[in-house]
């Protein structure tokens, strides 16, 4: 049994002197920070090591030196303890060497939390809004405005599909930006307490209630970088995913003129009346990223907690009423206000579907125009 206890400590001792034998590089060990892609998170991976070295040597100083004067003076070599009560020498000396590591310690952890604060000369700036249970990004430049929401199927959540690769960290419309430009993020909340945290970029800021939070971040390669709110936030906390895709200046302003477009789009199509089937399909995939979470894919909801919509008196009574509560959510309760975060025409295909879903057949239809005079 001794035998295997020793293979295993060796095991242990011979994975610890192979981790401090690797390079500052060593970020792909799990019990290493991560080097990340932006220049605070370098920083502050460099700061991690060098405070690390730091302790390592004071460490094998200390431990060197005791356990040097516990084998070489120990009573059995006839050694006699010798008899001092103070010496001032000793005294200064142990005092003014641990203040000259901590001065030197604090120097370059001042630095990079300044640097981490500085949000000045920004090239692009972002207000990030946190929901329960999604993100809501606005280019405050360019006008351009969207509601980022979990992705993940349904039924890899409810365990009857394969989880996929990035299971509960992939969104429908990720956090676009472009490389080698800092970004300063504005970051709030609707509701509760969030926080928005993606570790590859070295930062985290909490989204407060009536409160804005600054953060920036300057991406230094092309790629795709994923996180989660960090604050626990409600039941779906573990299902709101934060997902930044850095691009080239080039294909991030395609991308830009392509929302651009999009929304275009959508606010001439508001215009306009949607037939019956349209505002169908559109509301189904509203209702999947926005309301099944709660109320479930098939409209049943969650008894005790999140009521049904298959069969009720709100999906089939009044469509003025059903429309009203969408709209402007209801207090107290985990119904959210959709009016801030959907537009004409998702409001009018959600309700639209909610009310003709499931057997719920009441054939009413609301119309963009409908929710534009509502507002």
């Amino acid at each position: 049994m001794w035998v295997e206890k020793a293979k295993r400590v060796l095991t242990a001792l011979a994975g610890a002197a192979s981790m401090l034998g690797g390079t500052t590089a060593s970020a792909e060990y799990g019990l290493n920070l991560h080097r990340g892609v932006t220049p605070i998170s370098h920083e502050a991976y460099d700061l991690h090591m060098l405070i690390f070295w730091v302790c390592v040597a004071i460490g094998v100083v200390v431990f060197g030196a005791m356990f040097i004067s516990i084998i070489r003076h120990r009573k059995s070599r006839g050694h006699q303890p010798a008899q001092f009560h103070e010496s001032t020498t000793v005294e200064i000396i142990w005092t003014t060497i641990p203040f000259l590591i901590l001065v030197g310690m604090a120097i370059p952890a001042t630095k990079a939390l300044v640097a981490m604060e500085d949000t000045r000369n920004s090239d692009l700036s972002i207000k990030v809004t946190g929901y329960q249970w999604k993100w809501g990004y606005d280019y405050i430049d360019s006008g351009v405005s969207f509601i980022s929401s979990l992705a993940t199927p349904r039924d890899q959540i409810e365990n009857t599909a394969e989880k996929g690769e990035h299971y509960l960290l992939e969104v429908d419309k990720p956090l676009v930006v472009p490389v080698n430009k800092k970004v300063r993020l504005l970051i709030t909340s609707n509701d509760v307490i969030h926080a928005w945290w993606v570790p590859q970029l070295g930062m985290k800021k909490d989204a407060i209630p009536g409160f804005v939070n600054e953060m920036w971040f300057r991406i230094d390669t092309e790629g795709t970088y994923r996180g989660q709110c960090a604050e626990l936030c409600g039941k779906d906390h573990g299902f709101m995913p934060i997902v930044v895709v850095a691009k080239n200046e080039q294909d991030y302003n395609q991308w830009l003129a392509a929302q651009k477009a999009a929304s275009d789009a959508d606010a001439a199509a508001a215009g306009r009346d949607w037939s019956k089937a349209e505002l169908m399909a559109r509301g189904e995939k509203v209702y999947k990223a926005n309301c099944a979470a709660c109320h479930q894919a098939g409209g049943t909801g969650v008894p005790g907690a999140f009521p049904a919509l298959k069969g009720s008196a709100v999906a089939t009574g009044p469509k003025a009423d059903h429309l009203k509560l969408v709209m402007n959510g209801r207090p107290g309760t985990a119904m959210a206000a959709f009016g801030g975060q959907l537009n004409d025409i998702e409001i009018a295909a959600v309700v639209t579907y909610e009310r003709n879903a499931w057997g719920n057949d009441t054939g009413d239809m609301v119309q963009p125009s409908e929710v534009k005079a509502a507002r």
